[in-house]
């Protein structure tokens, strides 16, 4: 349970500090428009969030552990997709083609793993639709 605690402490941090960054970069030109980059980063970490909040503690360290680890890297990547499509510098176009290698990879670990142990898996990477309520 506390390494969930510190996942939550860690990505709230890291929201904060980005969104503290927004103003910077609108257009000089256009102050009512985002940078179509920074929307996406903003947009992969809305989705993070959504996804990580949605799951349930199980009572079991590990699960919840890789469970929260699963979305936390699936943004990892799509910011490193964002990365490949708006960055401009060769040295962190070539860390966000690592980032996406390494962290598929993770995830493909974490999701071998759970399903070794029994674990659902039902796409971790995309948070669960709301439950329906009967009328």
């Amino acid at each position: 349970m506390r390494t969930k605690w510190r996942l939550v402490a860690i990505t709230t941090l890291l929201c904060a500090a980005i969104q503290a960054q927004q103003p910077a970069h609108k257009h000089s030109g256009d102050q009512s428009s985002i940078d179509p980059a920074w929307s996406e980063l903003q947009s992969s970490m809305e989705k993070m969030h959504t996804a990580m909040s949605s799951i349930k503690a199980s009572g079991n360290d590990d699960f919840d552990f890789v469970k929260m680890m699963i979305p936390h890297h699936q943004a990892a990547i799509d910011m490193a997709r964002t990365q490949l499509l708006f960055g401009k510098d060769p040295q962190l176009l070539r860390l966000a083609q690592e980032i996406i290698t390494d962290q598929q990879s993770e995830i493909e670990l974490m999701t071998l793993w759970l399903n070794q142990h029994g674990a659902n898996t039902a796409d971790l990477t995309q948070p669960r639709p709301a439950p329906r309520k009967e009328e």
